[in-house]
């Protein structure tokens, strides 16, 4: 997940990071075994962009969101499989680009429910008075703050220490933080009991996973909209900052954004549709939901730079409050005599009167400026967290908010995982070898299970810089090839006349001419332009870094990533991308093998 106006939802944020977010993917469904409606949480991490993301965002979705969503529904619709036996129908040498997405999607649920037990960790905690993230505890002796969070914020001391206990490098791998252990062990039960049943079962359980969070969205907006500095977020939010379309960067973002927001490549909307009734209108459905889920996002992003400008204009004038003091009381000035409005005024009055004297208290003067608490981006999953947990400290009755808050970032972290894991149990349970042999409930166990037993990984100390890596480079690229190979597979291996045929029987039309130029020109060149975007990026950038926590500077550091990070990287590339080649070359030397086996026998 990885991975800021973002379209990301954790509320929806929309985030600038390379990656990830906590995003919406909405997928309706009307199936003969009900799955429903299904609400989906990815991830991106990130802070915020503003309007000039919206733009690329917008030309992704009408360019590559809509048309390769109705392409995964029709496909999984008409072939009635998962999707290493979907597209296996489509053609043998294709069933790596199912097998790819179930890795992808295996590599995910890794990870990603790790985002699951931090949000019952903050939310065991929402019920304390004071929350324990509103102020710093005091050090040992009891004479002062603690250290490492005087040099930085409560909420960051919080997340850092309390929650990560987190190492200062990657090369420090510290020990197994076990409540950690407790919360990701919940929230693999609580995945578990989602899906005992198979996939199934998952539709009754997003009725309230998808409808939930719009309820405490609906709480946030009416409460951040009264917020004092709300409109200062907002008017950041709109203002046009076109610069950003002339960086390729903005465009990768926004391609991951919808790849994520819609789940597409995961292999999950092709394991939802396979249910669908084979008449169901998967066109409508398409448009429907790729509306809803943008709506959302820009929704969701109301409230979230509400929140975000309640959160600058809060720290701009406690900024202003302390330079007015330190002023006040250096030069015994009358109490009132200097306010926000006369500041700059009386600063250059006290630089012209008391030349050496204010030179010498320059140093401890901050600069206060709302246009930089603004841009300060948080990144990573400081945005759900820290930046969160820093607005909802200053609220009112902040336990009630950090409640709702963290309630419906489990319910939309929950409703991600039965997407994923929906994506990696429909085709092993579409396997006639497992199904004889294993019920569906153990199946699911095992696949928990060991998902649970590599999410340990990321509970270590150091276990967060290994999140980083699955967040940014274990699908990005990955979804890139798959989406590719898909759209060229149904075109021009599947064939597009034939896959309007298709779509006539189910739906009673074939695909006007949007859909058709979407699928056998637009997508694929724009993809191809992703592509080298994306490896002409990685070559600038050279070495691949990451950002480390240093506790004596309360602060990130930019470090290097060591050989052996490195190499998990490239694994994680490799391992997705090349089950389509190594997939197709394998069924060519089968079939060679036994065409020749034929011959010999004749």
């Amino acid at each position: 997940m990885g991975q800021s106006l973002t379209v990301c939802f954790c509320l929806h944020f929309l985030c600038s990071g390379a990656g990830k977010c906590l995003e919406i993917s909405i997928f309706m469904s009307d199936v003969r075994r009900r799955v429903g409606s299904a609400i989906s949480l990815e991830p991106c991490w990130s802070a915020a962009h503003t309007w000039g993301f919206l733009i690329p965002y917008l030309i992704m979705l009408i360019v590559e969101g809509m048309p390769l969503l109705y392409l995964e529904l029709a496909v999984g619709q008409h072939m009635r499989q998962g999707s290493i036996g979907a597209w296996k129908i489509i053609s043998p040498y294709l069933s790596g680009v199912g097998i790819a997405s179930v890795v992808v999607s295996f590599f995910l649920s890794m990870y990603y429910n790790v985002i699951n037990a931090w949000a019952f960790w903050y939310l065991f905690h929402s019920f304390q008075d004071p929350l324990p993230w509103a102020s710093c505890p005091l050090n040992s002796n009891h004479t002062g703050y603690d250290e490492e969070c005087a040099k930085t914020s409560s909420t960051q001391y919080f997340w850092y220490r309390k929650t990560l206990n987190i190492s200062p490098s990657i090369e420090e791998y510290g020990s197994i933080q076990w409540e950690q252990v407790v919360c990701l062990i919940l929230a693999w039960l609580v995945v578990y009991l989602c899906i005992l049943r198979g996939t199934e079962s998952t539709g009754k359980v997003v009725y309230v996973t998808a409808t939930l969070p719009y309820l405490v969205l609906m709480i946030y907006l009416i409460r951040g909209l009264t917020l004092h500095g709300a409109v200062n977020g907002l008017i950041y939010m709109f203002t046009p900052k076109l610069e950003q379309l002339a960086n390729p960067k903005t465009w990768i973002n926004a391609a991951t954004q919808i790849f994520f927001s819609l789940g597409l490549g995961f292999g999950s909307l092709i394991a939802f549709a396979s249910y669908n009734e084979s008449n169901n209108n998967c066109e409508r459905h398409a448009i429907i939901v790729s509306l809803i889920n943008s709506s959302t996002s820009i929704f969701a992003s109301i409230v979230t730079f509400s929140i975000y400008g309640f959160k600058a204009t809060f720290n701009y004038e406690n900024c202003l409050s302390k330079v007015i003091l330190l002023l006040t009381n250096v030069f015994d000035l009358e109490e009132g005599a200097l306010t926000a409005d006369n500041l700059d005024s009386m600063k250059d009055y006290l630089t012209s009167t008391y030349p050496n004297q204010y030179a010498e208290l320059l140093p401890q003067i901050k600069n206060c400026s709302l246009e930089a608490e603004l841009d300060t981006a948080v990144q990573g999953t400081g945005l759900a967290f820290i930046l969160y947990s820093e607005a909802i400290k200053n609220m009112e009755v902040s336990q009630l908010y950090s409640v709702l808050y963290f309630i419906m970032l489990l319910m939309l972290g929950i409703g991600s995982m039965l997407g994923n894991t929906a994506a990696i149990l429909t085709p092993l349970t579409d396997s006639k070898f497992l199904s004889t042999h294993l019920p569906k409930e153990v199946i699911s166990g095992i696949v928990c299970f060991i998902n649970c037993i590599v999410g340990l990984v990321f509970t270590m100390e150091a276990g967060n810089y290994w999140f980083d890596i699955f967040n940014d480079y274990g699908a990005t690229l990955s979804l890139l090839l798959i989406v590719l190979v898909e759209t060229i597979a149904v075109c021009y291996v599947y064939g597009l006349r034939r896959f309007e045929k298709d779509l006539l029987l189910m739906i009673g039309h074939k695909p006007n001419w949007y859909w058709k130029i979407m699928w056998a020109f637009a997508s694929p060149v724009l993809i191809i332009s992703l592509f080298i975007f994306y490896l002409t990026d990685y070559i600038r950038t050279g070495t691949l870094q990451y950002q480390a926590w240093d506790a004596t500077q309360g602060q990130l550091v930019t470090k290097d990533y060591p050989s052996y990070a490195l190499a998990v990287i490239g694994l994680l590339v490799a391992s997705s991308t090349m089950c389509i080649p190594i997939g197709a070359l394998i069924i060519f030397i089968m079939k060679r093998l036994k065409k020749r086996s034929v011959s010999t026998l004749e």
